[in-house]
């Protein structure tokens, strides 16, 4: 039977990164070099770049790779929890400790610690963090025993620690300690040759997933609109926003990207603001050429509520290119 850690990922296993670009291959070999070195680790990452893949690989093609690899999101705690968490409890510390508990520190001896969003930790619990890193001890809650650990620390943010600590946000003496080397995850937006690549990855486990016999072709339409979104969510948000139009696909071809799942196609018929002026079909009163501008301004201006004002995600709604959007807008931006 497999063994699984905190992590999520099964013991013994090399999670998988995707990926054939320059920029991405370049990112995987300065990852591969530096899990071979004992010693810390900062990734530094939007969200949805793959911050926790990057950790379980640093792990798994570590010297410590037959050891725990715990993980914790600092950033879904508060400070009295995380401490307990980081460095467990005695029995009595504090209402509801019954009986001494372990904490993650202490699990992960022998093996990686990731800790998840460590730029949102308290200068409290930083100070015990530096303290157990430098001289690989500490003290559980409510104890006075020291413990001793040996456990890699891998952290993880999106913030700029750097500029934390000159604001004294965050403890120059702990950054020092765990930037032994700091990886900056490529965003999808400089993954170009990526985009697609995963795209159809993501698109042939959603068609296995619904049982289709074939995944669905891309129509050119829909590769263009991949390809010139700017990817805000990054990894994730293009897995999720794949499977979602192959779903919404009749399974043999996906013409429309879906980026937004949160549009409310009765919207626009029960706005009672929207009042504006129909195109009236036929209408030999008004030159054709007014007609069309009209109906120009009047979808400009809906697909940018419907995007909530974000241009990519509107030229995506109108089934234009962002350049195609932009050349419209400039047009008839003071109308807007």
């Amino acid at each position: 039977m497999s063994q699984e850690d905190d992590s999520g990922f099964e013991m013994g296993s090399l999670p998988e990164a995707l990926g054939v670009s320059e920029v991405f291959l370049d990112f995987q070999q300065r990852l591969s070099a530096v899990a071979k070195i004992d010693r810390p680790v900062l990734l530094i990452g939007e969200r949805g770049t793959g911050k926790e893949l990057a950790a379980a690989r640093l792990h798994y093609l570590s010297q410590r790779w037959q050891g725990p690899l715990v993980a914790l999101n600092c950033a879904a705690l508060s400070e009295s929890v995380l401490e307990s968490e980081l460095f467990g409890h005695e029995a009595g510390a504090f209402t509801g400790a019954v009986k001494r508990r372990m904490g993650r520190f202490e699990a992960a001896d022998g093996g990686t610690l990731f800790l998840d969003e460590i730029g949102l930790v308290s200068m409290t619990v930083q100070e015990k963090i530096l303290r157990a890193v430098e001289y690989g001890v500490f003290q559980r809650v409510g104890g006075s025993t020291s413990v001793k650990v040996n456990a890699r620390i891998v952290g993880a943010t999106n913030a700029d620690l750097a500029a934390m600590a000159q604001d004294e946000k965050f403890k120059s003496d702990l950054l020092d300690r765990l930037s032994f080397d700091v990886l900056y995850l490529p965003p999808l937006r400089v993954r170009h040759e990526d985009i697609v690549y995963l795209a159809m990855h993501f698109a042939a486990s959603m068609a296995r997933e619904l049982g289709l016999e074939g995944v669905p072709e891309f129509s050119e339409a829909a590769l263009e609109s991949l390809n010139s979104h700017d990817w805000p969510g990054n990894v994730r948000e293009l897995k999720n926003v794949v499977e979602r139009s192959v779903y919404r696909s009749d399974g043999e071809k996906v013409d429309r990207i879906e980026f937004d799942p949160f549009v409310n196609p009765y919207l626009a018929a029960s706005d009672p603001s929207s009042s504006e002026p129909s195109v009236v079909a036929d209408d030999l009163s008004r030159p054709l050429h007014d007609q069309v501008r009209d109906l120009e301004i009047r979808l400009l201006r809906k697909a940018l509520q419907a995007a909530q004002f974000k241009q990519q995600d509107a030229a995506n709604k109108l089934g234009l290119t962002y350049y195609q959007f932009r050349s419209l807008y400039r047009k008839y931006k003071d109308e807007l």
